[in-house]
Formats: structure tokens, C-alpha cells, sequence
């Protein structure tokens, strides 16, 4: 399965586009990446306009301490579970909450739950 469809790409793009002008990041994601065999979760909202391999938005390295940062996702990409799995796309994700809400929420629980 391809990690970012175009219509990602492109989302996270002019979201990137938009916190430069606006300096507003507390967008809800577009897209939500998971390890399915090592508990890692990344709800990505932009990427930088300079450089689309870096990608900003909540990440949760599965040690109960999500955070908002920036990735690349060429490391994303390269990554493997436990099991040698690789990062995958959740195709039934549709964010409800921004990403400071998923964020609080996340603190509070340990973990990304969406």
C-alpha cells in the first residue's frame, strides 16, 4: 500500500502553505499512519513548503508520551514493526478533532486514540 496517496500529498502541502502564512498549526490531520505490529501512530497536518519529506503533526512512538513535532516521512516510510511490518495508512480514518484536541486527548490516555 502506497504511505501518501496524491490527494495526501497535496492536503498536506497547502496545509504547509497555510501555518507559513497564517501561523496557525491547530488544523485537524489529514491522514493518520500507524505501525500495525509496534504502537506507533502519527496523525500528520502539513508538510513544510521548503521541504515535503518533513511532515508536522502528533506523534506517538508507542512509550506513553505523544507529542507534536515534526518527522520526515522518508524515515516513516523505512520503518518496521516487531515483526518487520511496515508503517501503514489507516484508510478509515476521518479526523474529528484538531490537532491540539487529538493532542490533549492523547496525553491524557498515553496513547492516540482516534
Amino acid at each position: 500500500m502506497k504511505l501518501l496517496l496524491d490527494e495526501h500529498k497535496a492536503a498536506l502541502a497547502l496545509n504547509g502553505r497555510r501555518i507559513a502564512e497564517t501561523g496557525i498549526d491547530d488544523l485537524k490531520p489529514v491522514v493518520k499512519l500507524f505501525t500495525p505490529d509496534a504502537n506507533c501512530t502519527w496523525l500528520l497536518v502539513s508538510t513544510e513548503p521548503d521541504d515535503p519529506d518533513i511532515a508536522y503533526g502528533l506523534c506517538d512512538l508507542g512509550h506513553g508520551c505523544p507529542e507534536i513535532g515534526s518527522v520526515r516521512l522518508s524515515e516513516i516510510d523505512e520503518l518496521r514493526g516487531f515483526l518487520g511490518l511496515p508503517v501503514e495508512r489507516d484508510v478509515y480514518f476521518t479526523p474529528a478533532f484538531t490537532l491540539s484536541e487529538y493532542a490533549d486527548k492523547a496525553r491524557r490516555d498515553g496513547w492516540i486514540r482516534s
